[in-house]
Formats: structure tokens, C-alpha cells, sequence
């Protein structure tokens, strides 16, 4: 069949093994993306086209409409050399303008045709051609190259092809390829297969196999209609959800959320079919955790939950079967799932007959880092930091519960059920510090006191978990920094920006009202004992306001706002967002643009006069005052000063700022009339301490000189 010139939807699949469900998304988006990116760089699309991804456990596939048979001749012009050197004193071509043209490909009878024009500072030829648009299928074989070898594949393998000789790398091995443009086969190859026009449905329920398509366009209608394949990922998911929805409505209960099960399942079947299931509801004596997890992890069931909230004991399967009697799925499915739950129980029931404390010397057997010791080692080190907390904020009756929570917060890590699912660990603790009898606030911070994890998660519910979380946190961000194990570029193995980040959230809104350097000063003493550790404070501190700043720019405040901030380091970090305020409200004063000019020009005097050792730290002399606008600046620092001051002190850093807008006129008045770098070292070192009076005034609550910029 003869393809037509108009351009068509072009469909591609090609058929594989199962593909790893975690990863099917971003493949089906890239193999598209890569192909139709591919075929445009080549000019085999139009503006109009249109790219659609389609991606089941076993296909990867694109759409790509107005796609051309052929793309349109492009001309080429193509610089040769100087008239000078290319044609003789007759008109003729040198040997060297010959050798050039044949290189090329082009006849002697084309020197006749070349151009002649202006290029730089002497004439030049220039032989224009045309060379013809590529073919689609020229095009497409490098489009599937690039596609396939560009996909994000978590494991690559390796399979022989049938002749038994030829070895293909891909995610897995691939069986069948289709490439339609309308209704015509594109003659392409890849993977070892060449393309046709048949694929293959549903595993068991197509109601052909193989499936033939007469049209690209015909793709996800003929799959679903002979299939029995919803082809689309978006689609499928959001069919998965309708039927969980559904499903959950008819029993009265609600399908626990969760975006990354979902991503999952749609990634498993190819035709979903939801059915609720139960298990026995002696089970629900198991924490609702431990039950959730393993439903989800193991089988990929959506748990259901009443009206409350509280985990039921049942539960909504996703099959790829959908049998007229589903009987049979769900009373497999609940078979399978019930020993899971009895192992389950039986952590849990094993786990309560020893005591968290009971457990703590087993944790110096837990190697935490091989140069940083055992957990016990570090859990006596978060002990130490969480007592110093205590003590410097001196709320006495916290002492007990929370060496109690620290020294406790690690004990589950030796449980079975935490062994068996980690992203347990801190919940099992709470559950089996309640069962030892331990006071709720202690029960708490162990669970809490790996918060928050992540953005947005909330913080320990109280202030006993709030300071086991911040002075684990601490003891992790300490310790790995003071070995040398900082993170670099976007490698960051031990997650320290987040733990920097839990730290700034902790301090700022948790109700810890101690400044930075005390904190990170008590951290690195509890590492007398460890060898290879050297106290790394400074890179530490200047690493933790790296990851505020940021965090604030995030949150819209802008960039020289955070600056000027920032810049000052303030110890005590929930005094930051006052700063904040207090720094936009000053940058709306008719006054601010000009302060904050000269406060930069008063820096640079200072640094300047710093580095050439000229700079005095001394008190003003008035008596050496020469200018008028030297005694109305000083008097106006006198009067202006103390205001601002005592601003500062009752923690009203608006008012403080607000106050220095008086020394504009002062400022400005000195700067045009005062000559500060005099030639009497008496008086420019006079000068330079009264300029140091003025920058010590105006850099209390942000350095002012960043709001110039």
C-alpha cells in the first residue's frame, strides 16, 4: 500500500514482559516524549501535532498525530572559501575549489551556479543546494533508538533473541512491534523485532489474540474493545479509583488514600476489576498500623475504613480478572492474606514480652555509622544534647520524661515487627511504650521524634517529643558533618538538608526559644569519645541558615528581604519572621531606598579602612567634629539610638526600623559635606567611629545595605 503525502497519526508500541510497576509512569512518559521530540527534530511533525503516552504492565506505546510521511527538502548554503582562492584570473576554478566541490558531492559544472557574496572582510563562495527531507521511516528507526536507549530503567537486562546469537539490552524482553502511520505499516526495526501492525490483548480475557489494527487511530479502541486493555495509565488509574470509590460506597466504608498504591495497581493491571474482600476481625487487635502496611506493601489492597476513621476488617482488591463469579478471586485473596496478618500478630505478641528498656543494650551491637559507633552510642549522645536543651531552657519537669523518650526513642529497631517493616520504626515504640506502662507524653515523643520527615509534616505533638526530635536531629546533622560526610551537589545519602530543615521548623515553631550556637555547641560536646570526629560548628551553622534562607524564599518572601536577614545570622531563629515583617514594612518608607544606599556606602568605608588598618574602634570625639554635619549627625545618632534600641530589646523590630527613618537628612547632609577619609588621621579615624556608631545602629534588626541592590 502506497502511503499518501498528508500527514496522519503515526502509533507505536511495542510489547514486553512485565515492566516494573514503580517505574511504568515515567516510562510510558518518556518513551513518548523522547520519540515525538525525535521526530521533530527531524521535521516529520507539524505545529499541530499532538503526542498522547500510553503505558500498561506490558506495552509502552505513543500517538502522535499530523505526523509526515516525508519531510519537506531544506535548503542548505554552505560556505566554500574566498573568490580569491577558489577561482583564477580567468574566472575558473582552482584545483582547490575543485578538490572542495567533489568533497562534496557536487559536479564541476556547478561552479557556474555559485554565489558570490560579502563575508567578513573579503568575498566568498557559496554553493546552495537542497537536500531532501528525511523519509518517516529514516526518521522513526533513529526516534526509536534514541527513545529506547534514553528510557529511565531502573535494571536493564540482558536476553538473547530466537537465533540464540544476538544479545539485546533492554527492561525487558520484548516480543512485539507495531508502527502505524494511518492505516500503513512503517518498514522500522528495533530490539531484534520488526514492525507490523498486530499486538497482543489481556493475558486471559482478549477476545483475540493476536489483535490486528487497520488504523493508528484505531489503537486504544480496538485494545479495549479486543483486548480487554484500558492502554492509557491516566486512564486506567483513574478507572481504578471510580471502582475503589464504588466499591467501598456499597459496603458503607471509605478506601484509605494513598496517590503512590494507586500509581502502583494501575501499573499491575491492564483491566481492573475491584472487589472487596475480609479477614477475620481478631485481627483489628493488631495495631491498625501494622495491619495497613501490611496489606498495602504485600498484597496491594486498599484497606477500608467506617465513618470514624478506624481501620474495619475489610478490605477492596484490584484484580486483572473479571469473572462473571469474582467468588473464587476473593476467597484466594483473603487465603493469601490471612497468614500475613498472623505474622503480623505474632511480632506483635512476641515483641510486648520484652520491655523497651530491656532492649537498650542490644542497641550497642546496632552499628549506626562505622566511624560514628553504635546506636547505643548514639542514643546516649541525643540523652546528653536533649538534657542540655532541657537545662538551658529551664523547664525543670521536662528532665525526666525526656532522657526517659531519649533513651528509649531507638529500643524498637530490635522488635520484630519493626525488623519486618521498617517504616514502622517509632510507631511500634509508642505502642509498646504504652504497653510497658510508660507516661503518654514519653509514648509520644518516641513516635514523634522522627518529625517532621518530610515537608509539610507536622511537628511532634509535644514539647517532650520536640526536643528528642530536635536534639536527634542535631546528633545526626553533628556528627555526620564533623566526619566529613557533608552532602554535595544533589547527593545528599543521609538526607542532612532535611534533617537541616526539621532542625529550623523545631526551633522556629516548636517553641524552643534558644539561640542556634547553643544548640549546635551543645551537639558537638556529646562527641568527646568518638576519634575521628572534629567539631565542624561554623560549616554546620552556615549550613543550617543556607537551608533557611531558602525555605523563607520559598515561602514568597523575596530575596533581598532574606538577604538582609540572613546576613546578620540572628541566633535565635523564631526571631526571624518579625525580622522579616519588620524589614518589608521599613522597605516601604519613602526612607528605606536612601538609608539602605548609604548604610552600603558606610560598609564599604568601614571594610576599606578594616583592610588597610586605618579604621579606629574608638569613641567619638565631638570635640574633633570640623563640619556642622558631623555634630547634627552625631546628635541625631544620640537621640535616634536609644529609640531604636529599646524597639529592639521589647522585640518590636518594625518600630525599631521605623525609628532610624529620622537620620535620613543627617545621613545625607554628612555624606555631601564631610570628606570622611581626611588627610589628619586623627579626624578620618573620628569619622570612621562615628560611621561605626551609625552602622551599629541601623544593622540591629537586618543588614540594610542588601535592600539597595
Amino acid at each position: 500500500m502506497t502511503m499518501t503525502m498528508t500527514p496522519q497519526t503515526l502509533l507505536v508500541e511495542i510489547l514486553v514482559d512485565e515492566l516494573p510497576p514503580r517505574a511504568l509512569e515515567k516510562l510510558g512518559a518518556a518513551f513518548a516524549g523522547t520519540l515525538s521530540q525525535s521526530l521533530e527534530a527531524a521535521a516529520l511533525t507539524t505545529p499541530q501535532s499532538a503526542v498522547t503516552a500510553y503505558a500498561t504492565p506490558r506495552r509502552l506505546a505513543a500517538r502522535i498525530s499530523g505526523v509526515l510521511p516525508v519531510a519537506a527538502d531544506r535548503p542548505v548554503t554552505q560556505k566554500l572559501m574566498p573568490v580569491s582562492v577558489g577561482l583564477d584570473a580567468n574566472g575558473q576554478a582552482t584545483p582547490a575549489l575543485s578538490r572542495k566541490l567533489a568533497s562534496l558531492g557536487a559536479p564541476e559544472s556547478a561552479v557556474s551556479g555559485l554565489r558570490r557574496a560579502q563575508d567578513g572582510k573579503g568575498e566568498h563562495l557559496f554553493l546552495e543546494s537542497v537536500v531532501p527531507g528525511m523519509t518517516l521511516a529514516e526518521g522513526l528507526r533513529a526516534a526509536l533508538e534514541a527513545a529506547t536507549n534514553a528510557l529511565p530503567i531502573p535494571k536493564v537486562m540482558n536476553y538473547q533473541l530466537a537465533d540464540g546469537w544476538s544479545t539485546v539490552r533492554f527492561a525487558r524482553p520484548a516480543h512485539m512491534l507495531i508502527a502505524l502511520h494511518g492505516p500503513d505499516v512503517v518498514p522500522v526495526g528495533i530490539l531484534g523485532l520488526t514492525a507490523g501492525r498486530a499486538t497482543r490483548g489481556h493475558r486471559f480475557e482478549a477476545s483475540a489474540n493476536p489483535i490486528l489494527l487497520n488504523h493508528a487511530d484505531d489503537y486504544a479502541e480496538t485494545l479495549r474493545r479486543e483486548g480487554a486493555v484500558i492502554a492509557s495509565f491516566d486512564e486506567r488509574r483513574d478507572e481504578i479509583a471510580r471502582q475503589l470509590a464504588a466499591a467501598a460506597s456499597s459496603a458503607g466504608l471509605t478506601p484509605i488514600e494513598d496517590a503512590a498504591l494507586l500509581d502502583e495497581v494501575s501499573a499491575l493491571v491492564e483491566r481492573p476489576c475491584a472487589l472487596v474482600g475480609a479477614f477475620e476481625p481478631e485481627f483489628l487487635e493488631v495495631p491498625h498500623e501494622c495491619l495497613i502496611l501490611t496489606m498495602k506493601a504485600n498484597q496491594k489492597y486498599f484497606p477500608l475504613l467506617d465513618d470514624a476513621g478506624k481501620l474495619t476488617n475489610q478490605f477492596l482488591i484490584v484484580s486483572n480478572l473479571s469473572p462473571a463469579n469474582p467468588a473464587a478471586i476473593v476467597r484466594g485473596n483473603e487465603r493469601v492474606v490471612r497468614p500475613r496478618l498472623a505474622d503480623a500478630r505474632f511480632f506483635y505478641e512476641q515483641d510486648r514480652k520484652k520491655t523497651l528498656a530491656d532492649r537498650l543494650p542490644g542497641l550497642d551491637k546496632v552499628v549506626y555509622h562505622n566511624r560514628l559507633g553504635s546506636q547505643g552510642e548514639r542514643t546516649r549522645r541525643v540523652v546528653a544534647i536533649a538534657r542540655a536543651i532541657v537545662e538551658q531552657i529551664g523547664e525543670k519537669e521536662l528532665a525526666e520524661p525526656v532522657a526517659q523518650a531519649a533513651r528509649l526513642a531507638k529500643a524498637d529497631l530490635l522488635t520484630g515487627m519493626v525488623g519486618e517493616f521498617p517504616e514502622l520504626q517509632g510507631v511500634m515504640g509508642r505502642y509498646y511504650a504504652q504497653n510497658d506502662g510508660l507516661p503518654e507524653a514519653v509514648a509520644d515523643a518516641i513516635e514523634d521524634h522522627y518529625k517532621p520527615r518530610f515537608a509539610g509534616d507536622v511537628l511532634p505533638r509535644g514539647k517532650t517529643g520536640r526536643i528528642v526530635a530536635l536534639a536527634d536531629k542535631l546528633e545526626t546533622l553533628t556528627g555526620l558533618f564533623g566526619i566529613g560526610q557533608t552532602p554535595t551537589g544533589d547527593k545528599d545519602p543521609f538526607a542532612l538538608r532535611r534533617h537541616a530543615l526539621g532542625v529550623i521548623r523545631l526551633i522556629m515553631e516548636g517553641g524552643i526559644d534558644l539561640p542556634l550556637t547553643t544548640l549546635l555547641d551543645a551537639a558537638a560536646a556529646s562527641f568527646p569519645a568518638v576519634e575521628a570526629f572534629a567539631p565542624e560548628t561554623e560549616a554546620l551553622s552556615a549550613f543550617i541558615y543556607e537551608r533557611l534562607a531558602g525555605s523563607l524564599r520559598e515561602q514568597g518572601f523575596t530575596a533581598q528581604e532574606v538577604d538582609a536577614v540572613i546576613r546578620l545570622k540572628p541566633q535565635r531563629l523564631n526571631d526571624i519572621p518579625q525580622r522579616l515583617a519588620a524589614v518589608r514594612a521599613f522597605s516601604q518608607c519613602p526612607e528605606a531606598h536612601a538609608l539602605a544606599a548609604a548604610n552600603k556606602r558606610v560598609g564599604n568605608l568601614l571594610k576599606k579602612a578594616q583592610d588597610d588598618g586605618t579604621g579606629a574602634a574608638g569613641a567619638v570625639d565631638a570635640g574633633l567634629f570640623r563640619e556642622a554635619a558631623e555634630t547634627a549627625l552625631f546628635a541625631a545618632l544620640q537621640h535616634i539610638a536609644p529609640q531604636s534600641d529599646a524597639a529592639f530589646a521589647a522585640g518590636d523590630y518594625t518600630a525599631s526600623l521605623r525609628t532610624l527613618a529620622a537620620l535620613r537628612a543627617p545621613v545625607d547632609a554628612f555624606f555631601d559635606t564631610v570628606m570622611v577619609n581626611a588627610e589628619d588621621p586623627a579626624l578620618k579615624a573620628n569619622r570612621l567611629s562615628l560611621l561605626s556608631q551609625l552602622s551599629r545602629a541601623m544593622n540591629r534588626v537586618a543588614d540594610l545595605s542588601r535592600l539597595s541592590s
